[in-house]
């Protein structure tokens, strides 16, 4: 086992990345991007939604659609989290993919709240084994030593794909109104399975399990996971096997306490932005999509100089990235939350930026590289399966819970309750930084 920190000193080397690393990046990219095609329309289409009276929906009943997408997704995470790990990531990652497509063409078909709750929650839920199928490729191709860079470029997928599909969307929505096409949304849903299926041959074809497929060694996993140096061998044995080492390890709780908290404050922002934006700043709905998607472009900014940084800051390097992001998104919460009603959008847009440049290069380390770093290639989808899903229980808060006070106390109180919630989340994130440095200071040989 090497000391700690020493894998921060090897990433100081330059990345030199092999052709078939560098395919499977730019695919899993592509694929889980993709993914985000058919996630974000419903945020899109609901100022739309809301206004066709015929469906009979609100805020509230839209928050409660998200919200119980999001219970269909935190179960699948931790389901297909091990999944993958059994079966693995690859299978797991166009099953996700697959399924999107389907539920997207059948929830633009439908016309009633029973059916879209229903065709959401599905759609919600075979998604959920996307992301940790993802860390399960990754481990197998990829040295820890650069786990913090690697996870970040990849986490480009959900915050570009994030930022360029609600720009496509926004985009379609805008142009479909100019027309006056009746029952703009449906098409958005259609377009966005469309878009899926192309992306899904592609993943078919060249995305690969393990380096092994094509004659290239798989490299070293980090030595301090929790499952010692049976962690280096992607096959478990057993279900138990993969689970009981994870859970009995309280930082990696810690960690899903974080998740819990930072991911409450992104899903709000991915789905109440538009809603906002049209309603307190008066923009059209395709101009609020599409000013929308700035929050996971700067998210996308956040989470390369993170994964940068944290490879080459030492054992609690990402601790630490953590805890200063949230300290210095509290300001911007706050500011959100005594913003006048009717005034311009430009600060509010800014504030938005400046969360998630903050907030999401910290948040991505949580299910993505801390998820390496506990699982290794045995048990590295589980542990960010575990991780992911106990934060979409906090993101389930974001749907109804947010939904509810916007609508009955209005959006100041909203912002103000997430501005609570991020110093709470704080206090989680300064105690994982302690708990990191006691374990870097014991490991330490004296002398």
């Amino acid at each position: 086992m090497t000391a700690p920190g020493a894998e921060s000193l090897a990433a100081a080397e330059p990345i030199k990345l092999t052709k078939w690393q560098k395919i499977t990046i730019a695919m899993l990219v592509l694929g889980y991007a993709g993914y985000y095609l058919c996630r974000v329309h419903l945020s899109v289409s609901t100022p739309s939604l809301i206004e066709d009276h015929a469906l009979g929906l609100t805020k509230k009943k839209i928050g409660d659609i998200s919200s119980f997408g999001l219970l269909f997704y935190a179960a699948g995470k931790f389901l297909l989290g091990t999944g993958a790990d059994l079966i693995g990531g690859k299978r797991m990652f166009l099953v996700g993919m697959g399924g999107a497509i389907v539920c997207s063409v059948l929830f633009g078909m439908s016309g009633a709240l029973p059916m879209f709750t229903i065709i959401w929650a599905l759609n919600r839920g075979v998604q959920a084994g996307g992301w940790a199928s993802i860390v399960k490729i990754s481990s197998r191709w990829f040295s820890y030593s650069i786990y913090g860079t690697i996870m970040g470029l990849i986490s480009l997928s959900y915050l570009f794909g994030d930022f360029l599909s609600r720009l496509f969307l926004g985009g379609l929505l805008k142009t479909l109104e100019a027309n006056h096409v009746d029952h703009a949304w449906r098409i958005l849903f259609y377009a966005a399975a469309g878009v899926l299926a192309l992306i899904f041959v592609g993943c078919l074809l060249l995305v690969k399990e393990t380096p092994a497929e094509v004659g290239d060694p798989e490299p070293h996993t980090n030595p301090e996971n929790v499952y010692g140096e049976e962690g280096d061998i992607a096959e478990p044995t057993g279900l138990g096997s993969i689970l009981i080492p994870l859970l009995k390890d309280p930082v990696f709780w810690v960690v899903c306490i974080l998740s819990f908290g930072f991911t409450m404050l992104r899903e709000t922002f991915n789905n109440w932005i538009p809603t906002y934006l049209h309603e307190v700043n008066h923009l059209s709905k395709g101009d609020a999509a599409m000013w929308s998607s700035l929050f996971p472009l700067f998210g996308g900014f956040s989470v390369i100089l993170a994964g940068y940084l944290s490879d080459r800051m030492g054992h609690t390097g990402r601790a630490k990235i953590i805890l200063g992001g949230l300290i210095l998104s509290i300001p911007a919460l706050f500011a959100l939350a005594h913003l006048p009603v009717g005034s311009s959008a430009s600060l509010p847009i800014v504030a938005f930026g400046a969360v998630a440049f903050l907030m999401l290069g910290p948040y991505s380390f949580l299910a993505g590289a801390i998820g390496m770093d506990f699982g290794g290639k045995r048990g590295s989808a589980t542990a960010s399966g575990w991780i992911d899903g106990i934060g979409y229980i906090g993101g389930m808060l974001a749907g109804s819970y947010i939904g509810h006070v916007a609508d009955k106390a209005g959006w100041a109180t909203a912002f103000q309750d997430l501005a609570i919630i991020a110093v709470l989340t704080t206090v989680a994130a300064g105690y994982y930084l302690l708990q990191k440095s006691r374990t870097h200071v014991a490991a330490v040989p004296v002398g």
